[in-house]
């Protein structure tokens, strides 16, 4: 499984950030302080840290001089929004630069891009008894095949990295059908119908009222 160190002296923002990373099946340890950081990096192997830039004992940029060598991929999430802070921080080596407040589907994407560039990526993904092979493309329920098209088999991915989050019905169809959205869901929501039904999640995949849809395991 992977292993993710979360680095940030706000306790809330961690338990968030494990939160929904833990539901797209990554394993993550969280820290508030930058002494605390080294020394869990000493100890464990990790294949991907998510680090603050403002904290107490260290703050992120001398931890990042620290990770360097070690060649850990490091994506910085911070409060600093200003270009010069990017810029530093990627000058040190990180892998990408995400502002607070984010998005947590924003969130699981990054973290997806840069492990596949370090070709870490997870290539099944599971959510009861649905497994999908990423590479393979092909999901199978209770070891049986189940044919989705293109669109669906996207969907179906995307509610398994967002386990138990709900999802709102613009990002569902600007990350499936890569287009904007105008406000008419009807293309949406025939394909999670059809969804539920070839998966048999009609109790699983859940509507939420003004926002789209959640699954729920």
């Amino acid at each position: 499984m992977i292993k993710i160190l979360i680095v940030d002296d706000e306790k809330p923002i961690c338990d968030l950030i494990d939160l929904n990373l833990s539901s797209a099946g990554y394993h993550c340890t969280s820290v508030q302080d930058g002494l605390e950081a080294i020394d869990k990096i000493e100890q464990e192997t990790y294949d991907l840290i998510l680090l603050d830039i403002m904290l107490p004992g260290a703050d992120g940029y001398d931890i990042m001089e620290y990770i360097r060598p070690l060649e850990i991929p490091v994506i910085f999430i911070t409060a600093k929004h200003e270009v010069k802070d990017r810029v530093k921080g990627l000058k040190l080596g990180a892998d990408d630069y995400l502002v607070k407040p984010f998005d947590v589907v924003e969130l699981v994407a990054r973290v997806e891009a840069v492990l596949r560039r370090y070709n870490k990526a997870e290539q099944k993904l599971t959510a009861g008894d649905v497994t999908v092979d990423m590479d393979a493309h092909r999901v199978t329920k209770a070891g049986q095949p189940v044919e989705l098209t293109n669109k669906e088999f996207g969907l179906l991915v995307l509610f398994i990295k967002n386990k138990n989050v709900a999802l709102f019905r613009e990002t569902l169809y600007e990350k499936v059908w890569e287009e904007e959205y105008y406000g008419d869901s009807r293309t949406l929501d025939l394909h999670v119908q059809r969804l539920r039904r070839k998966l048999g999640w009609e109790h699983n995949l859940v509507a939420v009222y003004k926002v789209g849809y959640r699954l729920e395991l």
